[in-house]
């Protein structure tokens, strides 16, 4: 039987953070796939082939949040990673209560994102130490 790589979805309308966020990910082992939107990613029909969901919280269009909640309401969210300049109290109750892992505040160190792709999926099974 293959294994295969463990999806990493990265959704952030900002194309900087996407490709830099994108490399990091691949970098320590994971396949990536990136989108601008929400609403990209969910018409993608890739939300359940996703096995770490990393999101910007404020986009245009639908917010990370909206689209976890929907994620949530379809019954198979994928483990969820937040990412936000600007966490507020109010957001970080809510995506708790929502069963998100994590609310990541930008700038965020390459050891912070490696620790909680490695609470979601464990270790990559790419032959080389991490």
């Amino acid at each position: 039987m293959l294994k295969t790589t463990p999806i990493v979805s990265i959704v952030d309308d900002d194309e900087g953070v996407r490709f830099s966020l994108s490399n990091l990910v691949q970098s320590l082992g994971w396949q990536t796939r990136v989108y601008e939107s929400a609403e990209t990613f969910l018409a993608s029909g890739e939300a359940s082939g996703t096995a770490c969901l990393i999101s910007d919280i404020r986009m245009t269009g639908m917010s990370g949040v909206e689209m976890h909640e929907l994620l949530i309401a379809q019954g198979n969210p994928p483990p969820t990673i937040f990412i936000s300049a600007y966490p507020t109290p109010s957001v970080q109750v809510k995506i708790a209560d929502n069963g998100a892992l994590a609310l990541l505040k930008k700038p965020y160190s390459a050891a912070v994102v490696k620790h909680w792709l490695s609470v979601a999926l464990g270790s990559p099974e790419t032959g080389f130490e991490n």
